[in-house]
């Protein structure tokens, strides 16, 4: 009599390449890069489907997924930011067509409105790093080597980001 044997069951997202601490800090990167909450799974996915990418076509792993990811998600949160900018001037262009008012935003002085506004009027670069290294706890070191860009040029971005930041924040007078 033949004995069967059941096969060792399989946790779920056992093939999954991000852990549950490494999706949360995507998750956090992507928020903090301006992208909406109905928008934040779709995001997670982008950076699974970049590693499983990266993996079928037989490249080397990264050294530290979780920081890579981190750089990832903030590729895709400048990515939506650019194209929420060409919709918005595509949505322009038509309004001036059809000759209609927009109404102008109201100012808050809540802080962490104020701070999100900062961050969407800083250029995608100073952004980029501002938010991988205080949002995401990611060293100089290993963002210039996930941008690819000398440490310095992080540091110069890191400083004018903030200066530019803290400047908004008192011409606001919320700090």
């Amino acid at each position: 009599m033949a004995v069967l044997r059941r096969r060792p069951r399989r946790e779920a997202g056992a093939d999954d390449p991000l852990d549950a601490t490494q999706e949360r800090r995507v998750r956090a990167v992507l928020a903090l890069g301006g992208v909406p909450q109905a928008d934040l799974p779709d995001g997670v996915q982008q950076v699974r489907l970049r590693l499983l990418e990266r993996a079928a076509k037989g490249d080397e792993a990264p050294r530290d997924v979780s920081a890579w990811a981190a750089v990832v998600a903030s590729n895709l949160a400048m990515d939506w930011h650019r194209a929420k900018r060409r919709q918005e001037r595509l949505g322009e262009r038509l309004a001036s067509l059809r000759q209609l008012d927009r109404p102008s935003d109201e100012e808050t002085s809540v802080l962490s409105l104020a701070v999100a506004q900062g961050l969407d009027e800083l250029p995608d670069a100073q952004r980029q790093v501002l938010v991988l290294r205080f949002y995401a706890d990611l060293p100089v070191r290993d963002i210039a080597e996930e941008l690819g860009v000398p440490e310095g040029t992080v540091k110069s971005r890191l400083h004018t980001a903030v200066r530019a930041l803290r400047a908004r924040l008192h011409e606001d007078e919320v700090v």
